[in-house]
């Protein structure tokens, strides 16, 4: 089943959108605040953002940007009054994938969440050059031809290739690759950013101490 976050600070819109994404389908996690949203993303990964721009504290706009420079590429919808064209680009730029304007009828914000996702399934398939990469998977292909990346070096490509070009820091990286029980080991780390260069090569950019990325 796909999980929805929704952040929306208006109790009565939130538990009425909360029942109508269920009623779709969904797992649902809700919040009323952008910081207890943000404690969600670190304990769950959900499949869609569903962020109200006018907020207590901070705005969804500021939460989606923390979330994306820390290499979070969820697909993200902005529920929004503001209607002006500056505010539309503030939200594209920061990496919104669409936006939908209160008020609203559910059919539509239906038709909007199915477009997004449809374009998430789209790009689970991944061409670098004459390289394929299966990202539900996690298996690179050449030629219809496997390339044996190992599990960990195969999740890392993943989350560069999630990046779309932006620094992944290696705070992140570590995290995704180890768990607590195994200790991270950047040693284990330069060896996998290795191997994937011997595909990529040059693509793959090193910011010592801060992270990596690869270029699209």
């Amino acid at each position: 089943m796909r999980k929805i976050l929704l952040l929306e600070d208006d109790q009565g819109l939130n538990e009425t959108l909360d029942d109508f994404l269920c009623e779709m389908g969904f797992f649902v996690d809700t919040a009323m605040d952008p910081y207890s949203a943000l404690d969600l993303t670190y304990k769950s990964k959900y499949d869609l953002y569903l962020f109200d721009v006018k907020l207590p504290y901070e705005s969804g706009f500021e939460l989606l940007k923390k979330l994306r420079n820390s290499g979070d590429v969820t697909p993200a919808i902005f529920i929004t009054s503001k209607d002006t064209l500056e505010s539309l680009k503030e939200g594209f730029k920061i990496g919104g994938d669409d936006y939908i304007k209160k008020p609203f009828d559910p059919g539509e914000l239906q038709c909007r969440i199915e477009a997004v996702l449809r374009r998430q399934i789209r790009e689970e398939i991944i061409q670098i050059d004459e390289y394929i990469f299966d990202i539900k998977e996690h298996k690179l292909f050449i030629d219809n031809e496997e390339i044996s990346l190992g599990v960990k070096a195969s999740k890392l490509l993943k989350l560069l290739l999630e990046a779309n070009g932006s620094m992944v820091s290696m705070e992140l990286i570590k995290d995704r690759l180890w768990s607590s029980s195994e200790g991270s080991s950047d040693g284990s780390l330069r060896v996998y950013i290795t191997n994937l260069k011997k595909y990529f090569g040059d693509r793959i950019k090193n910011i010592r101490g801060v992270g990596y990325c690869l270029e699209r």
